[in-house]
């Protein structure tokens, strides 16, 4: 039985697909379409669904829309605040944002909420008919009642099941915090024996998301899309402001209950996007007129290149799915030289504070970063940060933060074997069994997701080596190291 998910009502559209509890194919919008986030979070572009991830992810089991059994939606409209509906109707004015609140009780409310709520009502519809033409094969046939049966379903049930549905353990306590669900916006939860009861839930307009995104706002960035900058300069701030934003949170431990269904699937990696093989990489290079080279070992090359302080495009198996980059669409670099952060921003012209994260062989962890039993000794994901060991301190300046930390990624070998060849070969040349790890994109731009957006960001910015599928390509004048 196959179920497809969508999630499309905010930023970030994505889809997934799901057979009998298995992911098997998952991608965001953004990487077809070359527009970061997919689309921005306005109200009047709820609209639009991830069609180009759906056309993949229906493409990589060979199925059109009409074999699916189920398509969730990761909004109920049921839950949305209520706007004065009826049954049948909304109303909307016609400049909605020069209106007061929709609702005079909720300062907080959108006069955008009715248009919002009719985008969202009628996303079976707009599945069914709204496709682009090229890619409309995959959806022929479908209409707004299915075949398949449609959910929709509330948004942080989504988020909290995403998190203790794919985790490797029998009990957890789960937290999920954005800008705004339906009505949530936060909410505490707890998993076990083989059910989710949710503790607390925060509404709107009360949201640590959305005053994270006021943050953003306030510093300059692009809300809902430079949030990980105000990350990054986290690290570099003193907690004067502390009690001001204690003030601002009250909790009251109040909360529901969610029964978990059956998908028993655990979540050992994120590589479910499109990956391509080497018959089509070699033919794309001799297209293009590349200078190439089959390399014997892939992994060891790459080290060897990577040891000699060349930087690295690496492009292998299956695209990641999700904000960051875990080896399948990865910049490669070695951490030994201090000078290498400022390499890296400078070739993706980025921000000068922004650091660059380590990948670490698993077993090595806790050699050089601690605690290193955090999370099980596991940081797959890189969403963990962690303490760069002081005696490790100047083997891995490059990773190291200004605060001392380190935004770390764990590989093991059946996770990702030639990633994880690389990062050992690397290791067995220099003593680090470390590597950066950085997003395979230029400033502005999403991850690369075809071998031809990975040849173009290559012959665009400074990388000298292009390690991609069982090939290397060099530039000319790239036989030395640069110091």
């Amino acid at each position: 039985m196959y179920t497809l998910g969508i999630n499309a009502a905010f930023h970030d559209s994505s889809a997934c697909l799901v057979r009998d509890g298995q992911v098997i194919a998952a991608a965001e919008e953004e990487r077809f379409t070359r527009i970061k986030h997919a689309k921005r979070p306005v109200p009047f572009a709820a609209w639009e669904l991830p069609f180009h991830a759906i056309d993949y992810c229906l493409a990589e089991a060979d199925l059109e829309l009409t074999d699916v059994a189920h398509v969730a939606y990761a909004l109920d409209p049921s839950l949305l605040p209520d706007t004065g509906r009826s049954a049948a109707t909304i109303a909307l004015p016609l400049e909605p944002s020069a209106q007061p609140p929709a609702r005079a009780d909720d300062p907080g409310a959108s006069p955008w909420e009715p248009l919002f709520l009719a985008y969202v009502m009628n996303a079976p519809r707009q599945l069914a008919g709204g496709a682009p033409h090229h890619l409309t094969r995959r959806f022929r046939g479908a209409r707004p009642d299915g075949p398949y049966r449609w959910h929709f379903v509330e948004h942080h049930a989504a988020h909290e099941a995403s998190a203790y549905l794919a985790a490797p353990f029998e009990r957890m306590a789960v937290m999920t915090l954005d800008g705004r669900g339906e009505r949530a916006t936060t909410t505490f939860g707890l998993y076990r024996d083989g059910k989710y009861r949710r503790l607390k839930q925060v509404d709107y307009p009360h949201s640590l998301g959305l005053l994270y995104e006021d943050v953003t706002r306030h510093l300059g960035f692009l809300h809902s899309s430079d949030e990980y900058k105000v990350m990054a300069l986290a690290s570099y701030g003193e907690p004067r402001c502390l009690e001001a934003f204690r003030s601002l949170l009250r909790l009251d431990g109040e909360g529901g209950y969610r029964e978990r269904g059956e998908r028993g699937w655990t979540m050992e990696h994120a590589y479910y996007g499109p990956g391509y093989s080497d018959r089509d990489i070699e033919a794309l290079l001799r297209w293009s007129g590349a200078p190439y080279r089959r390399a014997q070992n892939i992994s060891d090359e790459t080290a060897e290149l990577l040891a000699r302080g060349r930087i690295v495009g690496w492009f292998q198996g299956r695209m990641e799915f999700g904000p960051r980059a875990l080896g399948a669409r990865s910049i490669l670099a070695s951490p030994i030289d201090a000078g290498m952060q400022q390499r890296l921003n400078a070739l993706k012209d980025r921000e000068d504070f922004r650091p660059v994260a380590p990948v670490v062989l698993e077993e090595a962890l806790g050699d050089w970063f601690t605690p290193a039993h955090a999370n099980g000794g596991r940081a797959p994901y890189m969403l963990f940060v962690y303490d760069v060991r002081p005696e490790r301190v100047v083997r891995i300046p490059a990773v190291r933060h200004v605060n001392g930390t380190a935004r770390v990624q764990t590989v093991n070998r059946a996770q990702n074997p030639r990633y994880y060849e690389a990062v050992r070969a690397f290791g067995e040349r220099t003593g680090v069994p470390v590597l950066v790890n950085t997003s395979f994109n230029s400033r502005s731009e999403p991850m690369v997701c075809t071998p031809k957006d990975a040849l173009e960001c290559f012959w665009t910015t400074p990388l000298d080596a292009l390690a991609i599928g069982s090939y290397i390509v060099q530039k000319s004048g790239s036989t030395q190291a640069r110091s």
